[in-house]
């Protein structure tokens, strides 16, 4: 376990904005609006030849109550009993203010070594509210720019003898929250260093948060009833039941008409990106009004970005007339996503827990199905028997042939069939062979890719033009003819 330090500070000193500076990526949202970072991100900061996990905090307020502020109190203070050290961070433009005498106090009682830092350092201007910091008492403050990259050395100096005292390495294997898109072929194995990667997307207060706190057995990420509390794509690792996953949380996403805030459009364009790089998707409903506009939106984008889909309906606790409720869901969701036909549904409860065990085992069999690989000569049996059963249509009078057929890449299935004229073959009979694939090879609701070739397709001289003799060569040609 790497050394860990966490960031606190007021809202808008510009804690995320250092973040992004240590990580060397924009990972956490960073917005002029005050408060914007709500739950606790992690990340491997590379500081020189530092490496180390640091933690971007909410804004710290002095507010002990059960609101919104109060919970977001709370679970920043968590993260300072979770951390080797802290890194408080002030404004050195605005001065220390009242709330900063309040935490310095609250971090001096910690027990934790405290970093000061002074924050938009750089001009003149700030001269004063560095000095000003002296107040507090937590030593010498260092002066920072996060937005300009000033202070970076003097931060290394300070964090150097804390990290060899922790008696920690500074050349441990890398690992990110953050993740990177995985477009080899080879066999996919779940291990520590590469989990499963699993976003929980849907529309607001689905209890996106709740489900994932329930699976971690802590109140990890900030819950509450008000909508729209999550804001970042939190990826939080966890060994669910033995095996290693990094669960993403990320922000209800609502109708694009209803989308106007910036910090809104950033919230759903990062739980965007946490789809496109995540291998399984569960979708989380709302029993009470499941299967909305947004919910099929939100189900056929994964389908689309070709992720391995799971659709779990939260709340099931509540619901009184149960079997009637689960066909009802069942045939809505054939009947409104039949390109998702088969996709595991199961039934949960965030606040008990019932059901999870289900969820986990719908998410493995869809992470394997994803994964599959069927033998070419399996394949070109099953295309025979396919043809047979139900020829090709003949545009034209042109017959079409379906030659050959091979599996292209997994992740998700795609094949490639190889037959004459394919700009002619209808997207009836493409969706023939689709479902067909997804029922005779056992391949319920993962997404399957279907490209029709033909022959001339590896020609690479079919489009090129036969070369016609010139006058001049006409001319030497049958000169040559004359003479002889």
């Amino acid at each position: 376990m790497s050394f860990t330090l966490a960031i606190v500070g007021r809202p808008n000193v510009g804690k995320s904005t250092l973040f992004n500076r240590l990580v060397g990526r924009k990972l956490a949202l960073v917005d002029d609006q005050p408060g914007v970072t709500r739950d606790l991100r992690e990340g491997e900061a590379r500081l020189g030849g530092l490496r180390f996990t640091i933690i971007d905090t909410a804004g710290l307020e002095d507010a002990n109550d059960d609101s919104l502020q109060g919970r977001m109190r709370r679970l920043s203070e968590r993260a300072v009993q979770m951390a080797d050290a802290s890194l408080f961070l002030i404004d050195a433009r605005a001065g220390v203010t009242a709330n900063d005498r309040v935490f310095a106090e609250i971090l001096r009682r910690s027990g934790r070594p405290v970093i000061l830092a002074a924050n938009k350092a750089e001009g003149t201007a700030a001269d004063a509210g560095l000095i000003e910091a002296w107040e507090l008492g937590l030593g010498e403050p260092l002066a920072l720019s996060a937005e300009h990259g000033e202070g970076m050395a003097e931060l290394a100096v300070r964090l150097t003898p804390m990290i060899e005292a922790a008696a920690l390495t500074v050349d441990e294997p890398e690992t990110d929250v953050d993740v990177t898109e995985d477009d080899t072929d080879a066999p996919r194995e779940i291990t520590q260093a590469r989990p499963l990667r699993i976003a929980v997307v849907g529309r607001p207060n689905a209890g996106k948060s709740t489900l994932i706190n329930r699976i971690l057995g802590e109140e990890r990420l900030l819950t509450g009833p008000e909508a729209g509390i999550t804001r970042d794509a939190i990826a939080v690792p966890v060994t669910w039941d033995g095996t290693p996953m990094r669960i993403f949380d990320t922000a209800g996403m609502r109708k694009k008409a209803k989308v106007q805030e910036k910090l809104e459009k950033l919230s759903v364009a990062d739980g965007l990106r946490a789809v496109k790089f995540a291998e399984v998707v569960v979708v989380l409903l709302d029993a009470a009004i499941p299967f909305e506009t947004q919910d099929l939106r939100i189900a056929d984008l994964a389908e689309r970005e070709g992720r391995a889909v799971v659709v779990a309906v939260n709340k099931w606790d509540l619901e009184a007339e149960k079997q009637d409720k689960l066909r009802a869901l069942r045939t809505g969701f054939e009947t409104l996503l039949p390109q998702l036909k088969g996709a595991p549904l199961v039934t949960v409860s965030a606040a008990t827990g019932k059901g999870l065990d289900r969820l986990q085992a719908a998410i493995l069999k869809a992470h394997d199905t994803w994964n599959r690989r069927v033998p070419t000569a399996a394949l070109n049996r099953w295309l025979a028997a396919m043809t047979e059963a139900h020829p090709p249509p003949a545009p034209g009078g042109r017959r079409i042939k379906l030659r050959y057929m091979t599996q292209a890449k997994t992740r998700p299935p795609g094949f490639v069939v190889m037959c004459s004229h394919p700009d002619k073959v209808p997207a009836s009979y493409t969706r023939y062979l689709v479902n067909g694939l997804r029922e005779d090879f056992d391949m319920p609701g993962t997404p399957i890719r279907l490209w029709l070739r033909s022959q001339a397709d590896k020609n690479p001289y079919r489009n090129r033009k036969k070369s016609t003799p010139s006058r001049l060569s006409k001319h030497v040609r049958s000169g040559a003819t004359k003479k002889g």
